[in-house]
């Protein structure tokens, strides 16, 4: 009995053990993260719990408990986990080497310069692309709201960092949660204790599902306008490219994926040089008369969302800061970050803009001649295509969690068995969420209207309204006056254009979705 004790015990220390562990180490001290945040919302968009299991492949074994010494007890029914989440004991066979990498999962860290490698990524991501279409419908004031976007996503994204500390007994400043949903369960306890994790979740999955549509969307469009003369429509090259991604239902870990999704990101960035080097070769005919401090009052919401869309990185940020060598330095990095992203796409849009002016098409890509037009809209489709998987991994895994894994508060079975395969009909479901992205793409084609939907939504909600009234509400006693102001005014400010682009977006998707159907 006393050994029995004695193992029960070790197994649950070694267990508390790995699981501070993995809070402390996340994916994103390794180049899996820096592929899987390469979009915005993606990454967005990994809760916490994915972490440990990004970094280990998602490990789809049974790892059995240590059992007792030679000649001890069996273990106990109950003791043998499906490590999902690397928090279990080791299996008595593991090797050393397993062990020496399982316990130092909690060392690496990442420096100031790699975090701001990965938050570059997720807000330069290929939805860039759209921002030129959103000068077109707001002029100047376009301009403007790219740059106030970034000043506001730069400052919520600071105190949502700040949400994660509290000042103990002895007057110390410490961390004492860990994720986005953390801090919104706090904010809603005691008299509803996972209220806000669970708005916080539903808003990933929003996310996360749109980003994988836009990919779709946005593979079809390119696609078709790259061969225009091909007897292939749109909606025929985005079930195309679904029938290629539909083997990600099938998918148990990231690691391939990850690799060429980061070659993908530095082919991104090449594109959008060769872009800007075009633009600045026709510079002679830039149409400056064409800028206006003007806005169109139908479509000038749907910029919003755009823009707001373009700098959503929020959700992830506070694993990246707990993963940092240094946390003091996240403020400086936010600020390098989001000022050269302001720059960038404030260029990037004005030049696009002011060289096809009111030709400007929803993916700025489709202006440039069909010369070179081909080849670049064939990489940006490769890159979509390679990044669909990032964020469908991720909205599987919060839906797996949230529906099918959560113990007794789950709303339906585990769709894992005991040998810790998916079930038949847990891999229908994930098909038919492929499926689902494809049919929003093929009745809702506008990769504008879907992208500001989202920003509008999700994008603003995550980045603008939540941030600040978290930081009202666990914070207020020790605000001073000017950031209650600020948080006041972005919470007023954000909901007024969230609800404006909104509506806006979801009655262009209204009547487009009209429009295909009596097609």
């Amino acid at each position: 009995m006393a050994t029995l004790l004695r193992s029960k015990l070790s197994n649950v220390a070694t267990s508390v053990s790995h699981k501070s562990q993995a809070k402390m180490s996340g994916m994103f001290a390794r180049m899996g993260f820096q592929a899987a945040t390469d979009e915005e919302a993606v990454g967005f968009a990994h809760c916490d719990d994915l972490d440990m299991e990004h970094r280990q492949g998602l490990q789809m074994d049974i790892l059995k408990s240590e059992g007792s010494e030679e000649g001890g007890e069996p273990p106990l029914e109950g003791d043998i986990h499906y490590q999902r989440d690397g928090t279990g004991p080791l299996p008595p066979s593991a090797s050393k080497e397993a062990c020496s990498e399982l316990s130092g999962q909690g060392k690496p860290k990442i420096t100031a310069w790699e975090a701001g490698w990965n938050v570059t990524n997720a807000i330069q991501g290929m939805f860039v692309l759209g921002l030129p279409y959103a000068i077109l419908h707001g002029g100047y004031l376009g301009l403007f709201l790219i740059i106030f976007a970034a000043v506001v996503c730069c400052y919520t994204g600071k105190i949502l960092i700040a949400c994660l500390y509290e000042e103990n007994e002895d007057g110390e400043i410490v961390r004492v949660r860990d994720s986005y949903v953390d801090i919104a369960n706090a904010c809603c306890a005691p008299r509803f204790p996972t209220l806000g994790g669970r708005i916080v979740n539903v808003a990933q999955i929003i996310e996360l599902v749109m980003t994988c549509i836009l990919y779709v969307v946005v593979s079809g469009n390119l696609m078709y306008n790259s061969f225009p003369n091909l007897p292939v429509s749109q909606k025929s090259w985005s079930i195309i490219a679904t029938a290629v991604l539909l083997p990600c239902a099938f998918l148990k870990n990231l690691k391939a994926v990850s690799k060429f999704s980061l070659l993908c990101t530095l082919a991104h960035f090449v594109i959008n040089i060769l872009v800007i080097a075009y633009c600045l070769s026709r510079a002679r005919d830039w149409a400056w008369e064409k800028v206006k401090f003007y806005i169109d009052v139908k479509k000038f919401p749907i910029s919003i969302g755009i823009i707001v869309f373009s700098y959503t990185s929020q959700i992830f940020l506070p694993s990246l800061e707990g993963n940092m060598q240094n946390p003091k330095e996240f403020h400086c990095m936010m600020n390098w970050t989001h000022i050269a992203a302001c720059i960038l796409k404030g260029l990037f849009a004005l030049v696009a803009y002011l060289t096809w002016a009111d030709e400007t098409k929803e993916v700025i890509t489709d202006n440039l001649p069909s010369t070179i037009r081909a080849v670049v809209n064939i990489f940006l489709v490769a890159k979509a295509l390679l990044s669909y998987p990032l964020p469908f991994f991720a909205a599987v895994e919060v839906l797996e969690r949230s529906l099918f894994q959560d113990g007794n508060r789950a709303f339906f079975p585990n769709c894992y068995g005991g040998d810790g395969r998916l079930k038949s009909w847990g891999l229908t479901l994930r098909c038919a969420l492929v499926v689902f992205t494809l049919l929003m793409a093929i009745y809702v084609p506008h990769f504008a209207l879907l992208m500001g939907l989202t920003g509008s939504l999700t994008g603003a909600g995550l980045c603008f309204l939540l941030p600040s009234l978290f930081h009202l509400k666990l914070l207020w006693r020790k605000l001073l006056w000017h950031h209650v102001f600020f948080d006041v005014a972005i919470f007023v400010i954000g909901g007024i254009c969230s609800i404006s682009g909104f509506i806006h977006s979801l009655e262009g998707l209204i009547e487009a979705f009209r429009t295909n159907a009596e097609d």
